[in-house]
Order: structure tokens, then C-alpha cells, then sequence
């Protein structure tokens, strides 16, 4: 069972919740329009603290912000992971540790850490990319041999109400995941509701994968602008902040300079991983028309999955810890618009039947993450279940006495659990983003 502290502050937790759920969603009532207009909140500064950006790299890792659409509040936060500046050449190559796709692992608290250990090779001499004050600028990949890491975009949890990519929570979770993954994370703060109801959020996280192509495609018309030294490198420099057609978008250097987009990764955290899985969905879709990016694995941690038929948890734990079944239901009142509430929404209901989209077996390798005291973790199973029954590489860790969002809340982050699960994810990402001949080790 969970400990007392856990279970004490989920009571504070729900209590809080709940009064916020229902002034919002009473506000949403009175004002049909929600008051935020199209540019809308991504966060609640008087809800939970924010991390400052650092861009250099303090515990490994830099991050910055950046605001992806002049029209909305849409932005992210990159974590870039001092890995990077590698030498491609001075890579270790070693044998990887993976993990059975048909098992259903569960994980006790207390583990042993002391055998894992990360293994990247080669110095780092960064004393040529930064500014005075330590900030890394990046540079110009046209002119220097780097090291490409995959990009995994991550959608922060709060129930479509509350949350933010540059939380303090957030922000130690991204860190964690960048150096054990060892990508590039771009952590997406889309829009809030009731500010901005269905489809905003989702409308969000597919705007940043496309945003993410555009920066690939930036990047190469920058390379072709000018290689090689003398006249050419400085041509080269003059011309590194490119534009696009219309003036709006210019290359980002940590991007330009280290993402490689033909290996990205989608990771949501509860209703973040239905955005997720949403964003995979149409990433399917578009094939190509996405070139460079390419989603190759998406992961999903304790969905936030609803639906009217009850499943047998939903029955057991309908009074679980922090989201309960009543308060998800009034998440997603607040969520969907008035006349779309339904919980076999597609937004909520990942099976619910003729839902459009590409069929499950055209959907990438897909991780799902639950934990034994969820109410929700029955859909989450069923959905991979679904996804195993057409071929899809789809396992699922389970993880005993954990709670909804054991491995993201504040007050859980740095329990061994939480370490244990980040560590579970990486494993098993790895499979899908290493480069060929390139094996990983700890």
C-alpha cells in the first residue's frame, strides 16, 4: 500500500483540486467564450512554481524557452544534454540491455541501483561554444562534426487544467529523462483549459511536431547556404539565422546543430499521453509529408483513458488517490465543450469504435506505463492489449503500490520508484532510437 505521507497528502491534493475544478469550470458557464481568447494560459504561476531556463549545462544538462506561435501561448522548453558535444567517433560501443515486449514487469519500491551505470565516452571541450556568462550557443553544424541525438517530445500532465512544461516537477523529470534517454526533450506547453477547451491542447502538440519539421528543413537550407572554409565558412556564419518564406520562423541552433528528427519519440504523462497519442496518430497519417520527422516509439504514462463501459479497476479504485473517477469526470467537463461531453469522446476513448484515424497496426512501437492503485489502468492495458493483438510492439509495466503520476509528482519525484520507472522507460526506448552499430550500456 502507498505510505502514509502519500496518502494524506492525496486527500490535500483531491480537496484543492476538486475547489479548483468547479470554480473553473463554473467560470467556463459564465463566460462562453472561457476570457482567454485564442492566445490562452499554459501555465498558473499561482498554482505550482516555475524553473528558470538555464542554458548551460548545470547537472548535465541546458534548457531555454521558446514561443512557437506568434498567435497562441503555445511554447517549449528545450533540454539539451551535454552528451551532445561528443565527438560522434568517440562513441563506445557496447551491449544493450532490453526488455521483453510480451511481459508485463512489476516493479517493487525498493530496487538495487548500484549495478547501472551510464557509459558515453569522450571529453568535452565546450570552451569555444559558449558565451561570457557560460550560456551554450550552439553553432553552426555546417561547419562542425556533432553529435545528432533523437528528439522526443513530452506532454506534462494536470488534468487539461493545470500543469506546465516549465514546472519544477516538470522540469526535474525532463532532465532526468534527457540524460538517461540521452535526447534532445522539447517539453510542450500547450494550452490550458477552460481558457481553451478541445481541441486547443491537441491542436498544440501537433503544431509543435510540425513546427519541429520546419526547424529540420531550416536547418538543411542553411547547410546548403555555404560549407567548407575561407570565403564559403563565412558566408556560411553570415547566413546561419535563415528565414522562412514569411520572415516568422528562424533556425534554432540547439536543433540545428544536435536534433536528429528521423528518431523521435512522444511521451505523455496522464493527459498528456492522450495528446500523445493523439499527435502519433497523425503523424501516421501524414507519412511522409513530415520528412524528416519520423515517430518511431511513442511512450504512455498512466493515461488519462475514460469511457462509459466499467472496467474491473474502475469498480476497485473509483475512489483512488489523487484522480479519482469523479474528479477526472469533472476534468473533462471543464476540458470539452458543453455540447461535446461524452466520456467515449475520442479524446478520452482511444477504442471507442469507427474512431477516425490509421489503423492500430500502423502505429508505432508504443510503451504504456500504469500503476497498480490507478483507477484508469485497465483502459490503458486494453488499449495496449488492442495494439499487441495487431503486432505492435505495445509492453506494459505495471508498477506495485504506485499511485496515478508516481513517477512525475512533486512530492514523489525523487523516490526510488520514480528513478526506477525513468530508467524501465529509457531501457526500452533506447531499442527504437540508437543508431545502428551503436549499442548502449549502463
Amino acid at each position: 500500500m502507498p505510505s502514509i505521507g502519500v496518502k494524506l497528502y492525496s486527500v490535500f491534493f483531491k480537496f484543492v483540486l476538486k475547489h479548483r475544478l468547479q470554480s473553473r469550470l463554473q467560470g467556463s458557464e459564465n463566460d462562453a467564450v472561457g476570457g482567454g481568447g485564442i492566445f490562452g494560459v499554459t501555465s498558473r504561476p499561482e498554482e505550482e512554481t516555475a524553473a528558470a531556463a538555464n542554458p548551460s549545462f548545470t547537472d548535465g544538462v541546458a534548457t531555454k524557452d521558446i514561443h512557437v506561435d506568434p498567435l497562441t501561448s503555445l511554447a517549449i522548453r528545450i533540454f539539451l544534454p551535454d552528451t551532445c558535444l561528443n565527438s560522434p567517433d568517440t562513441l563506445n560501443k557496447s551491449r544493450a540491455r532490453t526488455l521483453d515486449p510480451r511481459s508485463v514487469v512489476k516493479r517493487v519500491q525498493s530496487i538495487d541501483n548500484s549495478n547501472r551505470r551510464k557509459s558515453y565516452g569522450g571529453s568535452i571541450d565546450d570552451s569555444n561554444l559558449t558565451s561570457e556568462n557560460g550560456s551554450y550557443k550552439g553553432y553552426n553544424p555546417a561547419g562542425n562534426k556533432c553529435r545528432r541525438l533523437p528528439v522526443m517530445l513530452q506532454f506534462h500532465g494536470g488534468g487539461f487544467v493545470s500543469g506546465s512544461n516549465d514546472s519544477v516537477a516538470n522540469d526535474y523529470f525532463c532532465r532526468r529523462i534527457a540524460k538517461l534517454c540521452d535526447v534532445i526533450v522539447l517539453a510542450v506547453g500547450y494550452r490550458l483549459a477552460p481558457e481553451n477547451k478541445y481541441p486547443a491542447a491537441f491542436d498544440d502538440g501537433l503544431k509543435v511536431l510540425h513546427w519541429l519539421a520546419k526547424q529540420a528543413n531550416l536547418a538543411e537550407c542553411s547547410k546548403s547556404l555555404g560549407t567548407g572554409g575561407g570565403a564559403d565558412s563565412r558566408k556560411s556564419e553570415s547566413s546561419w539565422h535563415v528565414a522562412d518564406a514569411f520572415g516568422a520562423s528562424m533556425v534554432e541552433p540547439w536543433l540545428a546543430a544536435h536534433g536528429d528528427p528521423s528518431r523521435c519519440v512522444l511521451l505523455g504523462v496522464s493527459c498528456g499521453g492522450n495528446i500523445a497519442d493523439y499527435v502519433t496518430r497523425k503523424a501516421v497519417e501524414a507519412g511522409k509529408l513530415l520528412d524528416p520527422v519520423k515517430v518511431v516509439a511513442q511512450v504512455l504514462m498512466y493515461p488519462f483513458f475514460n469511457g462509459s463501459g466499467p472496467k474491473q479497476a474502475e469498480e476497485k479504485l473509483f475512489n483512488s488517490y489523487f484522480y479519482d473517477k469523479a474528479m477526472c469526470e469533472l476534468a473533462w467537463k471543464v476540458f470539452l465543450p458543453e455540447e461535446e461531453f461524452n466520456l467515449d469522446h475520442p479524446a478520452a476513448n482511444p477504442l471507442v469504435p469507427n474512431r477516425a484515424g490509421p489503423p492500430l497496426k500502423q502505429m508505432p512501437p508504443t510503451l504504456t506505463v500504469v500503476a497498480e492503485h490507478d483507477w484508469m489502468r485497465d483502459r490503458a492495458i486494453a488499449y495496449s492489449e488492442e495494439l499487441r493483438k495487431v503486432k505492435v510492439d505495445a509492453p506494459v509495466l505495471e508498477y506495485k503500490d504506485a499511485v496515478h503520476e508516481f513517477a512525475t509528482l512533486d512530492m514523489l519525484l525523487k523516490t526510488p520508484q520514480a528513478q526506477a520507472c525513468a530508467e524501465d522507460i529509457a531501457i526500452w526506448v533506447k531499442k527504437y532510437i540508437s543508431l545502428r552499430g551503436y549499442e548502449f550500456s549502463y
